[in-house]
């Protein structure tokens, strides 16, 4: 009977374990900035690309503009 009990307990600790391992792997990392929308003081990371123009509004009118193949 004790013996079950501390297998049931241990399998749970270890479960929590788990979790609490793939909560912490899976969190965003901090940023410096403080405010969301402060790209400058944050730092901009080498991969974005500044196309020059605003993200793509789901409301606004559709267009003909094919989007260049960067390659």
């Amino acid at each position: 009977m004790f013996s079950t009990l501390l297998v049931i307990g241990g399998v749970l600790v270890g479960l929590l374990v788990l979790l609490a391992l793939i909560v912490s792997l899976s969190a965003r990392p901090n940023t410096t900035a403080g405010r969301r929308g402060d790209a400058a003081a944050a730092g901009t990371p080498s991969w974005v690309v500044d196309a020059g123009r605003s993200h793509p509004d789901a409301w606004s009118p559709p267009t003909n503009e094919i989007p260049a193949v960067r390659g």
